[in-house]
């Protein structure tokens, strides 16, 4: 059997419609459809797009090996809606249940984090909801805290745990 290597890289435009099948496979599994997830935001489709300003990154995960590279995850930030210029958020961090457990959620987190500093921002803020245990497992390790409630407006209302941490 082959080794699974994993690589990490800023999205392109290419990438917009895998990275949207993933987003589009990843919440149903957590019961995270209709009105306030990210699922129904806007730049699903245009992710490469909706990341392109200053401030904001998006990376894409994916296996290497024989054969083409396979987009298993991915993860970004940028400003918080509502925040006042020092705080970002990191927003749609996704991985296919085929690649989980393989460190790729600490990659993309690792990246993230790096990119928010590099930017200047002071604190990193994150929504999630409570069925995604891996994940705020996976923050917590990262120094994320929980918050009594939401910070800026980024309208998605369907979620019910809001964290976040120092840079």
């Amino acid at each position: 059997m082959q080794e699974i290597s994993l690589q990490l890289r800023p999205i392109s435009p290419e990438d917009n419609a895998r990275v949207a099948d993933i987003i589009r496979t990843v919440m149903p599994e957590y019961d995270c459809v209709g009105e306030g997830y990210s699922i129904n935001d806007p730049e699903i489709d245009d992710m490469s797009g909706a990341y392109s300003g200053d401030g904001s990154q998006f990376y894409v995960l994916e296996t290497v090996g024989e054969g083409e590279p396979v987009i298993i995850g991915c993860a970004g930030y940028g400003p918080l809606v509502g925040g006042d210029g020092s705080v970002c958020e990191l927003r749609k961090m996704y991985l296919l249940r085929e690649g989980r457990g393989l460190g790729g959620g600490r990659m993309l987190m690792e990246a993230c984090l790096a990119g928010a500093r590099t930017d200047g921002y002071r604190t990193i803020y994150l929504e999630t909801v409570t069925a995604m245990t891996e994940a705020a497992g996976l923050y917590r390790a990262y120094g994320f805290s929980y918050l009594d409630g939401p910070m800026g407006a980024t309208g998605h209302s369907g979620c019910d745990l809001f964290m976040a941490r120092k840079l």
